[in-house]
């Protein structure tokens, strides 16, 4: 039996956060002794790991450094001195956490004494730095979950981590693509994983309940996720604000958490959107919102494979997305949804066109239906990867 190590930030409502979750519930828990160490020992997901998994105590350098400043203790200063100056110093929030790891935090946490034969970085940044500087592991695999160019990860900072790993995985062929071209050297060791989603538990789950919060609401629009620049909510409330002067009578949620939560909702303020576009926070089984949403709206200015479009698909929902790079390689345009230009107007004239055109969504639906989205088959590459 292989002794394997995942580390991640946390199990709280992403993407990657699902994906490791139908991951380890779909791994062969005969084949593997699974340790699960998390930056925060916490999220919603944490009730779907499957028991065969050991969730580790998280070692208390890194528990301090990455909670509470309020109760970082001896760690206070590196806290405190490492953000600043890294704030101050650098040009993006990827390139912040990477030379805060470097010069303040990396020095400051121990290596693991356990051996592991397979070490997975479930995402990149510090996940990646803690597996390839602290981890003593025959093999070692990073997960790279978007677009590692739009999303300006950190080259410089990541470059000498990557080229440490056995293999790096990202999770479409453009995604892959783009890897390559940014480290044509590592070309040989960059692998395509799609995200694990299994169709006959998403369905199953979706008939748990039907959300309360659609009762009052001819048309509800969903999107699902964090609460986050990428996400392109922003883009979301300017479009709701075109589609209600339009006349157009709806309600639009989103299910996620993050730190632009107060923003977002001034700006909701602001626009008199309150009746609405509607904050939902986190939700530990979104499946019914999804089922039952009339349409599904991904308004994100990239990602690398939407986890919650697979959902989306595998519920058979008409769907409207934004061009962002990646969009292509997820979403066939007018078969399987809407692509609309990545801005406000774009978005409101795709949303008006589906809500006033009932044919439309039943088409997508009808289309949708009569295919099988989920890939519980995929286990079978990540095993292989794993050895």
């Amino acid at each position: 039996m292989k002794k394997v190590l995942i580390v991640m930030s946390s199990l709280y409502n992403g993407g990657a956060e699902r994906s490791l979750v139908n991951f380890l519930n779909e791994l062969p828990e005969d084949k593997y002794q699974i340790d699960l160490l998390l930056f925060k020992r916490q999220g919603m997901f944490m009730k779907q790991l499957p028991e065969y998994v050991n969730v580790l105590q998280t070692p208390k350098a890194v528990e301090k450094l990455y909670g509470s400043i309020s109760k970082s203790g001896v760690y206070f200063f590196p806290k405190m001195i490492g953000t600043l100056i890294a704030t101050l110093l650098t040009k993006n929030p990827r390139e912040k956490r990477a030379f805060r790891w470097k010069y303040f935090y990396g020095t400051n946490i121990e290596k693991m004494q356990e051996h592991y034969d397979v070490a997975i970085a479930y995402i990149s940044g510090e996940i990646l730095y803690y597996v390839d500087e602290k981890v003593n592991a025959d093999r070692k695999i990073v997960w790279i979950h978007n677009d590692y160019k739009t999303a300006q990860h950190p080259k410089k900072y990541d470059y000498s981590h990557l080229e440490n790993m056995d293999g790096i995985v990202s999770i479409s062929d453009l995604c892959v693509e783009i890897l390559k071209d940014e480290f044509p050297e590592f070309a040989d060791k960059v692998y395509m994983l799609e995200n694990i989603t299994s169709s006959v538990v998403l369905k199953n789950r979706a008939t748990e309940f039907i959300p309360e919060e659609f009762e009052n609401s001819e048309i509800n629009i969903l999107s699902i996720g964090r609460l986050h620049e990428q996400k392109g909510f922003d883009l979301a409330i300017e479009a709701a604000k075109i589609m209600k002067e339009q006349g157009l009578n709806f309600k639009w949620f989103i299910i996620g958490n993050g730190e632009l939560k107060e923003e977002l909702e001034k700006q909701i303020n602001a626009l008199n959107l309150a009746d609405y576009f509607i904050l939902l926070g986190t939700r530990e089984n979104p499946y019914p919102y999804i089922k039952n949403c009339s349409i599904f709206v991904q308004p994100s200015r990239y990602e690398g494979k939407s986890v919650v479009l697979d959902e989306a698909k595998i519920l058979a929902v008409p769907i409207v997305a934004t061009a962002y790079p990646t969009v292509g390689d997820q979403l066939q345009d007018r078969e399987e949804g809407m692509i609309v230009p990545l801005n406000a107007e774009g978005i409101a004239e795709g949303l008006e066109r589906m809500m006033r055109d009932a044919e439309l969504r039943d088409r997508y639906t009808e289309y949708l239906s009569d295919r099988e989205y989920g890939n519980q088959k995929e286990i079978e590459k990540y095993v292989q990867l794993m050895g």
